[in-house]
């Protein structure tokens, strides 16, 4: 469907149409709540989607764009996604920031080299997935998403995880594999909710005791690194129920 429909719906699907823009009179659809622009070849959107005020969910993934339109910052009632995996993106917008009660973001497949630190004022998230991007590093203020579940950082070429990362006390599920990170670091120990770790092929060889102490901790992936000696507590931790893989 690319006419504009009879009535004024509340979610619209878009998807796999073709679409090299926007058809104008989607701006127009003040009422839309959901809105599926994926899979199509658009290169840009416009700063009209700030039109769409009740939107709660947004998928723009697999498409074409390199940056993102002001506009984006001003759906302040975007809580459930924003999905923007598959795209030419360079950089993470600051005005992203202002989406603070968004849960679950996704820019997953894309060129970002750097986050903002203004992705600390996203405090509505649960759920981040950055794998597939060019990051060296996160930013110390990504330890301030306290309400954060699961970070997925696979395939960049992260060399350190920082100290900033202590205060994700919420945090479940930490994907880190296939970076470049050289020392798992003592904190982690501190997050006592994680219950999925996964360091597969990274650069460390050696490993802090304070992963023995991880309560809830159900599954630690260890595989590809260039660790010289097994720590006496992997065999704990297996007799508790934990699959370990090194």
């Amino acid at each position: 469907m690319t006419s504009a429909p009879l009535r004024r719906p509340e979610h619209l699907d878009l998807r796999d149409q073709g679409l090299n823009a926007v058809p104008e009179w989607v701006w127009s659809l003040s009422g839309l709540e959901t809105l599926n622009l994926s899979e199509n070849h658009l290169t840009s959107v416009s700063d009209e989607i700030a039109n769409l005020g009740r939107l709660r969910m947004l998928d723009l993934g697999h498409n074409e764009l390199a940056v993102l339109p002001d506009g984006l910052g001003e759906l302040i009632n975007l809580t459930d996604y924003l999905y923007l995996s598959h795209n030419c993106l360079t950089s993470f917008p600051a005005f992203l920031g202002r989406l603070s009660r968004l849960k679950y973001l996704n820019v997953t497949d894309n060129q970002l080299t750097e986050l903002p630190d203004a992705i600390a004022e996203m405090l509505g998230l649960r759920e981040l997935r950055l794998y597939g991007n060019q990051l060296e590093r996160l930013p110390d203020a990504v330890g301030r998403l306290v309400n954060l579940r699961e970070l997925h950082l696979a395939d960049n070429p992260i060399t350190a995880l920082p100290d900033g990362m202590a205060g994700l006390r919420s945090l479940q599920i930490l994907d880190f594999r296939n970076n470049r990170v050289q020392r798992v670091p003592d904190w982690l120990g501190d997050l006592s909710e994680l219950a999925y770790v996964d360091l597969r092929n990274n650069r460390f060889d050696t490993l802090p005791d304070c992963l023995a102490g991880l309560p809830k901790l159900h599954k630690l992936d260890l595989r590809w690194n260039k660790l010289t000696v097994v720590p006496d507590w992997v065999d704990d931790l297996e007799r508790r129920g934990c699959a370990v893989l090194l």
